[in-house]
Order: C-alpha cells, then structure tokens, then sequence
C-alpha cells in the first residue's frame, strides 16, 4: 500500500508553525487594516536556473498537498503564539479558524519547468494565503533541488538502475523527502526505511564494511551474509584486497552471486578488473554495483565500465552542489476590495538586482516545433493564444480548500520520463550551458 496515497498526515500534527513570522504580522496588521479578505494571487516561479543546470524538475507537489491540508492552528500551536505575543488576541481567534478554502493550481509533479515558469499558483483571500508562503517554498525549493540532480544521475545512467543512499549525509526528515524526490527524478529503490514506509518506494541494502570488520575472516562474514540472505545477496568486496574478496565470494557463494559492491578506489580500472576476474570465475550473471561519492559527472564517466548498479549518497541529497532551486512566492494579483466580485488588479515588485517580477495571473503552455519537440515555454496573462490551448501546463490541485488531483509516486515518476524525452536532446548534455527551451512572454487578447 502506498500510504501517500490516502493522504496521511505528514511527520508532524501540524504544518502551520513550519512558517516565518512576518507571515503572522502581517496577517494581524492586514485584519485590522481590513484588507485581509481582498482575493489575491500568488505564484512560485524561479528568476533563474541553478548555474549551469538546462532545466527544473518539479518536485514536492504531493508533500504540498499534504502540508495544505494539515495547516491548523490546534491549541498548542495557538497557546505558543499567545505566551510569546507573537500576534494578538484577534489574530489568535482567527486562526483557530483557519482552513484555507482557496485553489491552488500548478505544474504536474514530475513536469520540468524553466526561468518565469508559474510552477504553482495559489488564489484566495491575501489572509489565507500569505501564511502558506514558507512551507511551500521549503517543500518545493527541496524536493525540486534533489529530483534535478536526480534526473540528471538517471540521464546520465541510462538503463542502469540508480540507489538512493543519501539518508546519512542530511537532516533524518530531509532524507525521507529526498528519497521520495529521487525516485521522482530517476532512481528506482532507496537504502532509507521510513521512505519506503511513507511512499512505498522499494527498500534495498545487505551490509557495510562494519559486518566485515566484525568477523575474524572476510569470509566468515561472506558466508554469514549468504546463510541468511541466499545466494542472491550483494558482498561488498573492498574491505581488504579486492581481488581476494571477489575470489572468497565465488567460492562461498558459487556463480549464482547476486552482486558484488565496490565502494572506493579506480572504480573504472576496479570495475573491469573485477568484471574479468569473475567472469573467469564462472559468476557470469553476477552483477557489479559502484558506490563511493558518485555525481552526474563521475556516472557519465563509467559509462563504458562494466558497472549494473550505482549507489549515491551526499552529492544527490545535497542538490549536485545546488541544494535550493531559488524558488520565491510573489503576491502578482489582488483585489481592491473585500468584495469577492472586486476585478483583480496586477501586482509586482519593482526593484534592482534582479528581483523584479511581472504581474498579473499567468497562464502557461509549452509550444512544439514540427517534429512535437518542446521549443519554448511560453507564459502569459489574458487569454490563451488557440494555438497553445491545448498545450497548457498548469493543473487544478485544490479546488475550494479540497485536494483534487492527488497522485500515485509510481505516476509521477512515468511523467517525468515523458517529459525529459520530450525536450531537445541537449537537455541531458552535462556540459554546462543556457535552459535548453527559452521563455518566451505573450499577453492573450
């Protein structure tokens, strides 16, 4: 059962403090000012792509949803608020209340997205949603920093099936959300259990060098790990001499070894020596798995070893060496009233350093040249252009406080394949460069 799927709590009773606080002052001061209930548009968008990076991955969305939902402010919650004055006694009252009861509309979990692009559009009173700025930038900023390096480990990988093994190297929640974000991305299984509880995602791991170190002789240890696990299982073979493990492992397992894991040196000059040296051996079928510090990079780079499987830890929880997407949560269209009939007059910020944004509620398409190759992202307010009707990105994800559009892991992971093989094939170059789709802005008629 995937218990994602019913949409189950997250780790904590609520979501409402994983906020900042300006989010509540500002929400006191817009109650006495009146100007709480004028409907407002928000979106998440990114000025700019992480530095040499073609293209985004959305990730996140499902935790989002999970995280509007259990946006309460139970008594606890609101007894903190209190003993610190952190908002007053009328703001308390209206967020013993609070249930956000607006739509939330965005990019389909698993879609790429690139500079400008409206990846999640929240409408409602600026009151409910203004408090949800922080813990949606945190899920989406996180979750899509670590499906982007993932996506580009599972290009680089090709049909070689990726570990997620990164639980150790991160916050003990984080690593949970990473897992779940790589199997978004590409990686097919994760050495973390609480992942596989929360998403089902599947579960692998047999031994590190510690079972080894333990027993008198590394053999003992390779026949202790056969005894209770089967012939099938993974030996790790670098403890001591390489090519004396893998010699051991043969003889204690036979030639129906599963897999042997290296996990430091040459992995290229290790891998084909280990590969010719069981082969000889007869364990034709035993596979080789690489661990070790592995990145997008080093992957590429073994491509022509004879390597199965690759585990990687720090560099994919950690973002490749981005870690945040830069993702920011503008306020781009409000009412001049409270009036829920009141039109909606464009918003933005105008400032210098590049923190200008563009007003008004967005549309988005991805327009595709004759061979049904994406060439560019186009963004727009108004109407939609007829030629882009049907390319039209954004989903409904809530609909009047209620989530619609929950969606199997499994589901999520499919579409990103579909997307990625959809854009230009410099998409997956590693080599460094510009989003491979420009964004291009159009005002409907």
């Amino acid at each position: 059962m995937n218990t994602a799927d019913l949409g189950l709590p997250v780790e904590v009773p609520s979501t409402a403090l994983f906020t900042d606080q300006y989010e509540l002052t500002m929400l006191q001061a817009a109650l006495k000012a009146g100007t709480a209930g004028r409907r407002s548009v928000f979106e998440v968008f990114t000025r700019r792509l992480p530095h040499g990076r073609r293209y985004g991955v959305v990730a996140g969305t499902g935790r989002v949803l999970d995280a509007v939902e259990n946006f309460r402010f139970d008594p606890d919650v609101l007894g903190f608020l209190g003993e610190r004055a952190i908002v007053d006694e009328e703001t308390l009252e209206w967020l013993a209340g609070y249930r956000f009861t607006g739509d939330i509309w965005g990019y389909p979990e698993g879609e790429v997205y690139f500079p400008g692009s409206p990846i999640l559009r929240v409408e409602g009173t600026f009151a409910e949603c203004v408090l949800l700025e922080t813990v949606i930038l945190s899920i989406l900023n996180h979750d899509s920093a670590i499906a982007a390096a993932a996506s580009r480990m599972s290009s680089a990988a090709g049909d070689r099936p990726l570990i997620e093994m990164g639980a150790r190297r991160t916050h003990e929640l984080a690593a949970v959300a990473s897992a779940r974000a790589a199997y978004v991305g590409g990686f097919s299984s994760t050495s973390d259990l609480a992942a596989g509880f929360r998403y089902g995602i599947p579960t692998v791991g047999t031994s590190a060098h510690a079972f080894t170190l333990l027993h008198d002789r590394e053999r003992d240890a390779f026949r202790a790990q056969v005894d209770s696990m089967g012939r099938g299982t993974t030996l790790l073979v670098d403890t001591y001499d390489v090519a004396e493990a893998v010699r051991t492992a043969v003889e204690v397992a036979g030639p129906g070894l599963g897999a042997v894991r290296i996990d430091s040196g040459d992995l290229l000059l290790v891998a084909h020596r280990v590969r010719q040296q069981l082969d000889e051996l007869g364990a034709t079928q035993t596979r080789i798995i690489v661990t070790s510090d592995l990145d997008e990079y080093a992957i590429a780079s073994l491509a022509a070893a004879p390597v199965d499987a690759y585990g990687v830890g720090t560099q994919l929880v950690t973002g490749s060496g981005h870690p945040t997407c830069s993702m920011v949560y503008k306020l781009v269209a409000r009412a001049g009233s409270a009036d829920p009939g009141a039109p909606l007059v464009p918003v933005a910020k105008r400032s210098t350093g590049g923190k200008t944004s563009i007003g008004g509620r967005k549309w988005a398409a991805r327009r595709l040249d004759e061979q049904g190759v994406a060439e560019a992202e186009v963004i727009g307010t108004g109407a939609v252009p007829g030629a882009l009707a049907e390319r039209q990105l954004l989903v409904e994800l809530i609909k009047a406080g209620e989530v619609v559009a929950r969606e199997p892991l499994d589901t999520v992971r499919e579409r990103h394949v579909r997307v990625r093989e959809n854009l230009p094939l410099s998409a997956t170059q590693l080599s460094r460069g510009e989003p491979v789709l420009p964004t291009e802005y159009a005002r409907g008629d």
